[in-house]
């Protein structure tokens, strides 16, 4: 991957960046992660998106145990240069560990947090740990 691009990214203490995962067709916000270098080297090199897992301390495919891959269609960095917004091809159409399409399934609602989305898959059924 070429440096500029690392070079002009913000790195926060712990070395990552924040990445929002957005669909690409349906311009909808599917997730947040964060990504190390190694992980948006990958990314890039690979065209599915990987993400550095904070709390297993590892590198992660999106889509790896679920099936639920992201295949990278265009990546933009902010003017700040301290997140990323990864336009994806969102396989399964679920990016959410919960089942859902998205992981921004509740919404203030009057002062109230309220879901609004249905799970489309059981988490049992895509995860063997749960």
């Amino acid at each position: 991957m070429k440096t500029d691009l690392i070079g002009r990214l913000k790195w926060n203490t712990d070395g990552l960046v924040s990445a929002i995962v957005q669909d690409y067709d349906s311009k909808r916000v599917l997730m947040q992660g964060w990504m190390n270098t190694e992980a948006l080297a990958n990314t890039v090199s690979s065209g599915q998106v990987v993400f550095w897992s904070r709390s297993r301390n590892k590198l992660w495919v999106k889509g790896e145990e679920s099936g639920n891959f992201q295949n990278l269609k265009e990546i933009y960095v902010d003017c700040d240069g301290d997140a990323l917004l990864l336009l994806v091809e969102q396989v399964g159409g679920i990016a959410c560990h919960t089942g859902r399409e998205s992981c921004f399934f509740t919404k203030l609602d009057r002062g109230v947090w309220k879901i609004n989305e249905v799970v489309l898959r059981d988490p049992r059924e895509m995860y063997k740990k749960l």
